[in-house]
């Protein structure tokens, strides 16, 4: 056999939902942290974690245009990701509707069990960060994304799979993903509270078609009415 060198040519497939993450600007972290802490609303009811404290959002319109510009963003993102599903980056820019945002505050011992969103998107954004839990993160020597910590798994497979994302998060950053993504939060033991917002989004474009089908149906009632 010869000692001629082959050339191979080969092809990467991108598997399973798209993940993206940023950081947000400070001045809107800061204005999401502040109507945390003004809003009052008990969410704990509508949520599957173990946390101290959960509320919903008193005002979300005021965040609109924010993430309005989030999810345009996201689109383009996954007509990269994923260019089959549609022709054209602006087939993915669509209104999205906000269908809930709360607020988590963490403290010692609270968790997230693996869970995952109602309606298109979510999202988790971490507007505070102890100095406490980063230092308890720090000295952590296990393997999982230790005290504090956010992993996204989908799927099942060998070791050599990649099926689990793990991230501990600093101050500012946002993660959005498919409502169907499960993810989970590690609890911690400093005494301290760790802050941040979720939401969930629907796809306006669902909506209208709703809309349109209620309509449909009360003009279909009338018609027989009138053709009594």
């Amino acid at each position: 056999m010869s000692n001629e060198k082959i050339r191979l040519n080969y092809q990467m497939f991108r598997w399973g939902p798209l993940l993206v993450k940023f950081k947000i600007p400070d001045n809107i972290r800061k204005k999401l942290l502040e109507e945390a802490h003004a809003s009052s609303k008990d969410f704990e009811k509508n949520l599957a974690g173990v946390i101290t404290k959960e509320v919903g959002f008193r005002n979300i319109e005021m965040f609109q245009p924010f993430f309005h510009t989030v999810f345009e963003m996201y689109a383009d993102a996954q007509s990269k990701w994923a260019p089959e599903v549609g022709s054209t980056i602006e087939t993915f820019k669509q209104q999205y509707l906000i269908e809930a945002l709360w607020a988590n505050f963490q403290r010692p011992g609270d968790f997230n069990p693996p869970h995952d969103h109602g309606g298109t998107l979510s999202w988790v954004i971490f507007l505070q960060m102890p100095k406490e839990l980063i230092e308890e993160n720090k000295k952590y020597q296990g393997r999982s994304a230790g005290p504090g910590g956010l992993t996204f798994i989908y799927g099942e497979g060998p070791r050599n799979y990649i099926s689990h994302h793990s991230f501990f998060p600093e101050e500012g950053d946002m993660f959005i993903f498919p409502a169907s993504l499960k993810h989970w939060v590690f609890p911690f033991k400093s005494d301290c509270v760790r802050i941040s917002v979720s939401g969930n989004v629907n796809d306006s474009i669902k909506y209208k078609d709703l809309k349109k089908l209620k309509e449909v149906k009360k003009n279909e009632q009338n018609n027989d009415k009138k053709s009594d």
